[in-house]
């Protein structure tokens, strides 16, 4: 795993589930569903705080990301590193583009990767 990782807050199915008030079914329901993006960190499915937005529901800009990255073949280890990587053309890791509202611009991006 990159550095990229070690500077983000990572959650857990049990974290998630006390934070979003879920059954761990739910969680694993909005994974899924391409709703929250998770990958193993020594061996327990991990989810970046950063992937959730007001009110801890998940970030609503980040599905269609994903979707886009699952249609460029990106697996889901490849969509995670390049979400919180810093990409050159947004001056910005996607995720924190996103979350800046800049929805549009990272879908643009994601869509020429394919």
């Amino acid at each position: 795993m990159t550095d990229v990782y070690e500077d983000r807050q990572w959650l857990t199915i049990p974290d998630l589930v006390e934070k979003l008030n879920l059954t761990p079914s739910r969680i694993r329901r909005l994974i899924e569903e391409r709703q929250l993006l998770a990958i193993k960190r020594n061996g327990v499915l991990s989810v970046p705080a950063a992937f959730l937005g007001e009110e801890d529901l998940p970030l609503s800009e980040l599905r269609g990301t994903l979707f886009v990255l699952a249609d460029a073949r990106f697996t889901d280890d490849e969509a995670m590193e390049w979400m919180l990587s810093t990409e050159e053309s947004l001056g910005a890791a996607p995720i924190d583009a996103l979350r800046a509202g800049r929805k549009a611009e990272v879908r643009r991006v994601a869509q020429a990767l394919a």
